[in-house]
């Protein structure tokens, strides 16, 4: 089993940088994606989605069908060594938008599922 430096970065038990398995770090590779606004990466302007940003939009049907395509489009393009996307359903209550996606890890072949969630600052 590989191991990875975990996200966000921060210091173990021992004193070392933290490390983290196959699983964890991908549903880290997707958080980056869907928590990432574009221009926010240096030297990589249109990496992310701007998920964030989505919750002080207003909600409707529509948002909802246009987030779904953003999320899927933009980990296709940035996963899709490493992911391939089933599915991404939105929902979005009051102020905190959730986001499910299905997927299929490449590697393993093997199908997972994750909900990610974002919420305006109280």
């Amino acid at each position: 089993m590989a191991r990875y430096l975990d996200d966000p970065f921060h210091i173990d038990v021992r004193g070392r940088s933290a490390d983290t398995g196959d699983d964890d770090h991908v549903y880290d590779l997707i958080l980056q994606v869907l928590f990432t606004s574009p221009g926010e990466r240096v030297n990589r302007p249109e990496f992310g989605c701007g998920l964030k940003q989505m919750v002080f939009l207003p909600n409707s049907d529509a948002l909802a069908m246009a987030t779904q395509q953003l999320v899927a489009g933009s980990l296709q393009r940035w996963l899709g060594e490493v992911i391939t996307v089933e599915s991404v359903d939105v929902q979005s209550v009051d102020s905190t938008l959730s986001v499910k996606v299905s997927y299929l890890r490449r590697d393993l072949g093997e199908r997972r599922e994750d909900v990610f969630t974002s919420g305006a600052p109280s």
